[in-house]
């Protein structure tokens, strides 16, 4: 099984990857910003593309070997495009969900995150550009729910 974890910057997407890699044996859990950061100096419409090359490699090959695989990144409608067409003859269940708390919610330090500028203004412009809406996979309004309430919710939906 593949589970997509989209959402703005800040609105749990790793957190909740981190409670679902726990709770599903065999699965491999894969940051995508940890690839951009092999590339940090690039500018990020330059890097992003990179990127979703890499992660669809990594997802066919852990998949080949029987891993689930959890990726939490912010999709937009061209990103999830490209991903679900390259990973389209893969033989598992893909689920896609899309976290979106309220834009307030979003934009508050929670846990130990402490929001730079640089994050604020990414947020806002993921609300802009509809990260939090699409019309692809479940979204979820999980501005009132903690990320165990929302770990299980996933659990169950993809049960």
């Amino acid at each position: 099984m593949i589970i997509f974890l989209n959402g703005s910057i800040n609105s749990g997407k790793t957190t909740i990857a981190n409670i679902l890699a726990k709770k599903n044996s065999n699965t491999a859990l894969l940051e995508i910003d940890t690839l951009r950061q092999m590339i940090n100096w690039m500018p990020i419409d330059k890097a992003v593309p990179i990127n979703l090359e890499n992660v669809v490699s990594l997802i066919r090959n852990f998949s080949n070997k029987k891993f689930n695989v959890i990726v939490p990144y912010p999709l937009s409608q061209k990103n999830h495009d490209y991903v679900m067409n390259e990973l389209k003859d893969i033989n598992t269940k893909i689920f896609v969900f899309t976290l979106s708390p309220k834009l307030e919610k979003a934009l508050t330090n929670r846990g130990n995150r402490e929001l730079d500028d640089w994050e604020v203004e990414r947020i806002k412009y993921h609300y802009n550009i509809g990260i939090h809406n699409p019309i692809f996979g479940e979204i979820i309004d999980n501005t009132e729910q903690t990320p165990e309430e929302t770990a299980n919710y996933i659990l169950r939906k993809i049960s």
